[in-house]
């Protein structure tokens, strides 16, 4: 049975387009194909704000210091087969590729009705 699941990440606007590329190359079939269309994905600008900890290394900004960041906020659907290894996969690449020592990033089962 497989399964549809939609990624929803946040990052500097400046990555944005590396990052998709990259998912799009390792996860061809999975990430960003809706019918007949491929590399899909929904983009929506804004500004995140954090606070880094402690022993944190923050990409911009630093330890103890509000930081508010020019960031995307990008939506993927995830083409799963059914055991969720594609999903974890995709994660794992997204992790892998992002700048951010912490990625904050959702995940939305989609139904079909």
């Amino acid at each position: 049975m497989s399964l549809r699941f939609k990624l929803v990440f946040f990052t500097p606007k400046t990555h944005t387009e590396a990052i998709l590329s990259m998912l799009f190359k390792q996860c061809p079939n999975v990430l960003g194909k809706i019918g007949q269309y491929e590399e899909c994905a929904f983009i929506t600008p804004g500004v995140g704000q954090f606070k880094p900890g402690p022993g944190a290394r923050p990409l911009t900004g630093e330890p103890g210091k509000l930081e508010y960041v020019d960031e995307d906020r990008v939506e993927i659907v995830v083409n799963d087969q059914g055991d969720k290894v594609q999903l974890k996969d995709a994660i794992s690449h997204l992790k892998a590729v992002h700048p951010y020592e912490e990625v904050a990033y959702d995940v939305y089962r989609l139904e079909d009705v």
